[in-house]
């Protein structure tokens, strides 16, 4: 998924790795706990593989003119600090897609997931839903809904068999959990009626 995720924002735009983490965080909740322990070695296997291409971008302040203030010793600490080398201001690597990482991008998109009931998988891929085909992004949608039907029966027959031996507490968060899957369901529903109905395969 750190891959998928890494490739569909290098799609977008050009990014160095600080940013790309960045990128990862706020777009992500699944990724808010990327660390660049994680970043760089995903970025230097898609680097090896040929679907990452690497640049060394050098970051150079902009020359700023010397006041003049009629001080001496004001004038000689300004160019004092003119001359200095500020931090930050070394080569950085920016990163940016490939032809290889954009086929490689379409074929962990397309792909189904070992569980069609993994919220992180699902999530991402649906992040990047615009780039699919639109029987893809159908086939996507419809496979989720199969597994949340599936999951909100197994939590319904779960409540019923130990309804008994629950307090109320319990009962009450597994009965949330439920709700929560029928409005995803619901949710669900709707997008799948929008791609049926915009590509002409209404039911």
């Amino acid at each position: 998924m750190l891959e998928l995720a890494i490739l569909g924002l290098l799609k977008e735009q050009e990014l160095h790795g600080y940013e790309l983490k960045k990128r990862l965080s706020a777009a992500f909740g699944p990724f808010s706990s990327v660390s660049f322990g994680s970043l760089y070695p995903a970025l230097a296997r898609l680097e090896a593989a040929g679907a990452v291409k690497a640049v060394e971008a050098l970051e150079v302040p902009p020359a700023r003119a010397i006041p003049m203030t009629g001080s001496m010793t004001g004038e000689a600490a300004a160019f004092r600090a003119r001359k200095e080398p500020k931090r930050g201001g070394r080569a950085k690597k920016v990163y940016g897609i490939t032809e290889r990482g954009e086929k490689l991008f379409e074929e962990l998109l397309e792909a189904e997931s070992a569980s069609g009931d993994d919220d992180r998988s699902f999530n991402l891929k649906l992040a990047f839903c615009r780039y699919l085909p639109p029987d893809a992004r159908l086939g996507l949608l419809e496979r989720r809904r199969a597994h949340l039907v599936e999951r909100l029966a197994r939590a319904r027959a779960s409540i019923r068999a130990g309804r008994e031996r629950m307090d109320a507490y319990t009962r009450s968060l597994m009965e949330h959990g439920t709700e929560a899957t029928e409005r995803d369901i619901s949710w669900l529903d709707t997008l799948i009626a929008t791609e049926r109905r915009q590509g002409g395969t209404e039911k």
